[in-house]
C-alpha cells in the first residue's frame, strides 16, 4: 500500500496513524485493519521496525488469559504456539536472602485457575491464567501479520501530530507528512507526542532497577512459577518453552525477572559471566539442575507513571505513553492490551455508524473506560512493592500472616485468581475472543 503524503489524504477520516510499533499499537493496528479491510488505512510508523523482535531479544511477558484471546482472534496465537509456555502453577515466598530456609506462603495451582475462571461473567473459561511468551516471536508474528492484512509499515518515527480542520497531521521524522482521523501515541514512557500535547505526567522513579536474563537448566520446570520476595525486591523465575540446544543437554529455560536496589546493580553485575550466574543461583530456589546463562542479564531502571489524560484533540495514549508501572505483578503489557482492545472497538463502532473515529466521543468513551481501571492496577502494584520490598519486622510478620490467610481461603484466592486473568469486571469483546 502506498503511504499518502505532502497533502490531504483520501478520506482522512478513514485513516490511522499508529506512532510506535510495541505490541500494543500493533495489535491495534491489526484488530481495526482486520476488521475493516480496504476501508480503513491504517499505517504504523517506528524507526525501530526494521529491527522486528529483535529490539526486545531476551525480555519475556505473562499473557494473561484476556491476553491470549485477543491474540487468538488475530490469529497471532497459532503463529507463536512453539514459544509458548503455560503457567500451570505458582509459588509465593519470602524470607532474607541469607535464611537458610524459604517458606512457602501461597500458591496457587491449575485446579484453582480453572475453578476462578468465568465467575460472574456467565461464561466459561479454559486454560491456565496466564502464559509465558518471550517478545522476539510476538513482535515478529505481529509485524508479519500486519504487513499480510495490508497494513503500511513506516521504518520513521512520528515527530509532531497537529489537529487542523476535522484531521491531524502526522510529521514523520524523515520530513514526510500523513493525515489521518486518529493519531494514537504508543511511543514509550518518554513519548514526545504526549508532550507536544501538553499533556501532563505524575509519576517518580524507584530505588530499584529490572534485570531480566534467560536461564537454561537441566530438570523440568513443568510450569512451574516462582515469585521469592527478598528486602531490595520480588526475584522472579518464569517459565519459558524448551528450546533444544544441539549436542546440549541445558534445553528447559526459564525467565529470571530481577528486581534490586539500583545502587547495588553495577556490583551485582559488573563482574564476568560466572560471578553473574553465581549471583542468581543465590537466588535461584528451585532444584532444576545446572543453570547457565542463554541471554542478559540486563538492567532497566524502574519507574512509575500515569498520564493526567488519555486523549488530546485527535490523539489517544496506549501502552507506556500513557501509564508505566512496577512490573511486580507483571501486568504491564496485560493493560496496554486491554487499552488496545478498547479503543479499537470504540474506533469500530464509531466507523460503522458513519461516525468520525477521531471524534471527541469516541476518544472520552475510550479514557473514560480505561483510566480508573489503569489507574487502580498502576496503585496496587506500588503498593505492594513498598510492601514487599522492605526487611521491618513488623511488617514482614503481617505481611506473611496475609499471605498464609489467603493461602487458606479458596473463594479468595479465586478472586485474586480472577482479576490476574483479566475475568473480573467489563471486558471488551477482543478479549473474550469475540470478533470487533
Amino acid at each position: 500500500m502506498e503511504t499518502r503524503t505532502n497533502g490531504p489524504a483520501s478520506r482522512p477520516s478513514r485513516s490511522l496513524v499508529v506512532a510506535g510499533a510495541g505490541i500494543p499499537g500493533l495489535a491495534l493496528a491489526l484488530a481495526l485493519k482486520q476488521a475493516h479491510g480496504p476501508a480503513l488505512d491504517v499505517t504504523v510508523c517506528d524507526p525501530g521496525l526494521p529491527l522486528g523482535g529483535a529490539r526486545q531479544r531476551g525480555r519475556a511477558y505473562a499473557v494473561a488469559a484476556g491476553g491470549r484471546h485477543l491474540f487468538e482472534r488475530l490469529g497471532i496465537w497459532a503463529r507463536i504456539a512453539s514459544a509458548v509456555q503455560p503457567i500451570t502453577d505458582m509459588v509465593v515466598s519470602d524470607s532474607r536472602l541469607a535464611d537458610p530456609i524459604r517458606p512457602v506462603f501461597l500458591t496457587f495451582a491449575q485446579e484453582e485457575e480453572e475453578a476462578g475462571q468465568g465467575k460472574g461473567q456467565g461464561a466459561a473459561e479454559d486454560g491456565p491464567f496466564a502464559h509465558m511468551v518471550e517478545a522476539e516471536p510476538l513482535l515478529d508474528a505481529l509485524i508479519a501479520a500486519a504487513r499480510e492484512a495490508g497494513i503500511t509499515l513506516e521504518a520513521a518515527g512520528v515527530a509532531r501530530a497537529v489537529p487542523e480542520r476535522g484531521t491531524i497531521r502526522a510529521r514523520l521524522t524523515d520530513g514526510r507528512r500523513l493525515a489521518a482521523a486518529l493519531v494514537v501515541a504508543s511511543d514509550g514512557a518518554n513519548s514526545r507526542l504526549r508532550e507536544a500535547a501538553r499533556i501532563g505526567w505524575v509519576g517518580w522513579t524507584y530505588p530499584q532497577s529490572g534485570i531480566v536474563a534467560t536461564i537454561a537448566h537441566a530438570r523440568d520446570h513443568g510450569g512451574r512459577a516462582y515469585e521469592h520476595f527478598l528486602p531490595s525486591g520480588p526475584f522472579a523465575i518464569l517459565p519459558l518453552a524448551r528450546r533444544d540446544r544441539p549436542g546440549g543437554s541445558l534445553g528447559h529455560r526459564s525467565s529470571i525477572v530481577w528486581t534490586e536496589r539500583s545502587a547495588d546493580v553495577a556490583t551485582l553485575l559488573g563482574g564476568g559471566p560466572d560471578e553473574v550466574l553465581a549471583e542468581i543461583e543465590r537466588r535461584f530456589s528451585p532444584d532444576l539442575g545446572e543453570i547457565a546463562l542463554e541471554s542478559g542479564p540486563s538492567a532497566h531502571p524502574l519507574a512509575f507513571g500515569m498520564a493526567r489524560a488519555f486523549r488530546a484533540e485527535r490523539l489517544a495514549l496506549l501502552g507506556d505513553a500513557a501509564h508505566v508501572i512496577h512490573p511486580l505483578a507483571g501486568q504491564g503489557l496485560n493493560l496496554g492490551l486491554t487499552s488496545a482492545a478498547v479503543l479499537a472497538e470504540a474506533v469500530t463502532e464509531a466507523l460503522r455508524l458513519g461516525m468520525d473515529p477521531g471524534g471527541e466521543d469516541v476518544l472520552r468513551r475510550y479514557e473514560r473506560a480505561r483510566r480508573f481501571d489503569t489507574l487502580a492496577m498502576a496503585a496496587t502494584t506500588d503498593g505492594l512493592n513498598r510492601l514487599f520490598s522492605n526487611d521491618v519486622l513488623p511488617v514482614r510478620l503481617a505481611r506473611d500472616l496475609g499471605l498464609g490467610l489467603v493461602d487458606r481461603m479458596p473463594g479468595l484466592k479465586r478472586f485474586f485468581i480472577g482479576e490476574a486473568a483479566g475475568f473480573r469486571g467489563s471486558r471488551p469483546r477482543l478479549m473474550r475472543g469475540e470478533a470487533l
